[in-house]
This record gives C-alpha cells, structure tokens and sequence, in this order.
C-alpha cells in the first residue's frame, strides 16, 4: 500500500492531491450541498433521484477516464494508452469480483454466522410477503445492534441479524427490518454498489498511476542532455494524475449520495413488509442504542469488513470484536414511539452525512412518514 512513499515527489504530488481534493470537498460540504439541497429538496421523487445521480457518477467517470486518456494519448501515443486504461480497468475488475465472490465465506467466519430456524421462519414468512420464490439463509451474528444483506450467485444469499439486535426489537420490528435487508437483494444493491464503487477507484488507481510513471518518465528522460526539452511530457502526466484522484474524491462523494438513496429505498421494502410504523420504531431503537454508545459506533464504522460488499441497517457495522454497552433488554424498555416523535422534529445537518453511506435516521423517519400505503399481509 505504501510503495509510493519510497518516491518523495509522487508522495509530494499525492499529498498535493489530497489537500486539493480535501479543500473541495470541504467546500461542496459545506456551501455547494446544502444550497443544492434546499433548491432541489422535494422537487424528484425517489426513483428519479436515483437515476439521475446514478448518471451523474456514470457520466463523471467516463469524462474523468477520456479527459485522461486524451491527456495519456498526447505523451505516449493512442495504442500505449489504450493498452494502459484497458488492463487498469480488468485488473480493479478481477480484483473486485474475487473480493465479492469470497466474501459470504469471510463474512461468515469472521462474524461467527450461525444459522437459525427462528430466525429463518420469520425472514421465509417476510420473503413471501415481499414476492420471493426462494428466500435468503438467515444467520444470527456477533456484534452490536445491526443487520446486513449479502451474498452472490455461487454461495446464495444472506439476511443476518446480529444477536444484540434481536434483544432489541419486537416480533413486527424485527420484520421491517427483514423487509429492509430483503429490499436490498430485490435491488440488487450488492451489484449495483460493486459498479458504482469501481468508478472512483478506477480514476484513484488511473491517478496514482500517472502520477508514479509521470516522475519516472519526466527524470528517465532529462537523464539524457539531448532530450531534457522532452521532459514535459511526464509532467503533465503527474498532473494529469493529480486531477484524476482528486476527481476521484468527487465522484466517491457522488457515490455516497447514490448509496444513501439506496437506503430510502430499502426503508420502502421494510415499510411495506411490516408497516411505517414499526419500521421508524426500529431506526429509534438503533438511534438510542448509538446515542449512548458513541465510542461503539465510531469503532465499528470505520471497520475494515465494509469493504466486503454488506449491505446494512445502519452505518454502524456490526463488528464481533466490540464493547458491550447498553443492553437490548434495556433499549426496549424505552418509550420508543416517543422517541419517534422526537426524531421526526429533530433536524440534521446536511453537512453531517455528506461522507455516510446512510441517511441520517431522523431523515429516514420522516422519510418513512411521508409514504403512504398498508404493509403487505401474509396470504
């Protein structure tokens, strides 16, 4: 991972990138988004949100990836280039599909999933509800108060339920939570995110990449007294590199934004399956269980496991190695409709989840309370 650093100028130029890249993310976070958000706020429904962020990452990719290539073309010719960008882009995509292949088996052993029939009549009764023919394993897992969809073609899929939260909730809770995960297969969440997430990582890799032959190429070639006038060229394409990883940070951000929609999306299935209600019931209960355990939520978010292609309730992602704190028994015990209450009047700042994966749950709350249908009944 830290091979560059033995390069002082390709560090120097991915530490320049990266303050750049910082500034402008500060800037659209703080300015750019909220104005953005208020002027746009209301005005597409849902599925129309999705699709035109979802073009928005498509088409900002693809003008990343010409706009360098244009660039790589002028310095080493059109075939070096389009070798170049061609292998870039199969190797991050074999290394994407061998990590999303592998993963149900890492996931299981890592969390310790274990299969359970109480757990698998109720995601089988839900999954009827919802129209699927063969319903996802249920596995019940270590950790703090969460559940994740995931899962491929060769090893199945997967509702999991980590064992804090089934203290948590109640019977209809724990079914729009089901509805919620069983959302994200429907949607095919796992899939769409794995070529979502692939386009800023193309441009980040693409950028690093330049950046490093940039250096090579600018000082291989002022070496030599009679072409040091050629030495330009890998310097515009260390800059080139520059310019693609910092678009690569706004592109992810975009992904972001994409992924967050996702979840509304998913709440749709969680409301439909059991009703708004216990759905926005389910969210407060993770809200006060955070709430209280702060230090718990910032441990396992930034753990290395989101990488495995998991969909989840929260972004809290359930960790097996964690700290106990409140326990399940003593969350249910709270007034939790007037926790619902409270969460629909609570505003949240844009800036706050501008780098979440998740909406804020006040937002998905009041979300939830602006649908407007009956939850599905078993036949």
């Amino acid at each position: 991972m830290f091979w560059f650093l033995y390069d002082p100028f390709t560090a120097i130029a991915l530490f320049t990138a990266y303050i750049v890249g910082f500034i402008v993310l500060i800037i659209a976070a703080g300015v750019l988004a909220p104005r953005v958000a208020r002027r746009f706020a209301g005005r597409f429904t849902l599925q129309a949100s999705m699709l035109i962020i979802g073009l928005i990452v498509v088409l900002s990719g693809l003008a990343g990836v010409g706009l360098t290539a244009y660039i790589i073309a002028g310095v080493l010719g059109e075939s070096i280039t389009t070798g170049f960008i061609a292998g870039l882009i199969l190797f991050i995509l074999i290394l994407n599909i061998i990590s999303y292949l592998v993963s149900p088996i890492t996931i299981n052993i890592m969390y310790g999933a274990k299969p359970s029939p109480e757990l698998q009549d109720v995601v089988s009764s839900v999954a009827k509800r919802l129209g699927f023919t063969n319903p996802p394993k249920a596995v019940v897992v270590n950790g703090p108060p969460n559940a994740f969809a995931y899962g491929n073609i060769l090893f199945g899929k997967y509702v999991a339920v980590s064992n804090t939260l089934l203290e948590m909730v109640d019977r209809e809770e724990l079914e729009a939570i089901i509805g919620h995960e069983l959302g994200h297969h429907r949607h095919r969440d796992n899939a769409i995110m794995l070529f979502m997430g692939m386009i800023p990582s193309i441009l980040y890799f693409l950028g690093v990449t330049l950046i490093r032959i940039g250096f090579i190429s600018s000082y291989a070639r002022s070496a030599y007294s009679d072409r040091r006038r050629e030495g330009g060229g890998g310097l515009l394409l260390a800059l080139a590199g520059v310019a693609a990883v910092v678009v690569s940070f706004i592109v992810q951000v975009l992904v972001l934004a994409f992924s967050r929609l996702r979840e509304y999306y998913a709440d749709t299935s969680g409301a439909r399956a059991a009703g708004i209600r216990p759905m926005q019931r389910a969210l407060a209960r993770l809200h006060v269980y955070y709430t209280h355990a702060v230090s718990a939520k910032e441990a396992v978010s930034s753990s290395k496991i989101k990488a495995l292609f998991i969909y989840a309730l929260t972004e809290a992602y359930a960790n097996p190695f964690y700290r106990k704190y409140p326990t399940g028994r003593e969350v249910r015990d709270v007034d939790i409709d007037r926790v619902v209450e409270e969460l629909k009047k609570k505003e949240v700042s844009d800036v706050s989840e501008f780098f979440s994966t998740h909406p804020a749950i006040p937002k998905r709350i009041r979300f939830l309370e602006s649908l407007a249908f009956k939850p599905i009944t078993d036949l």
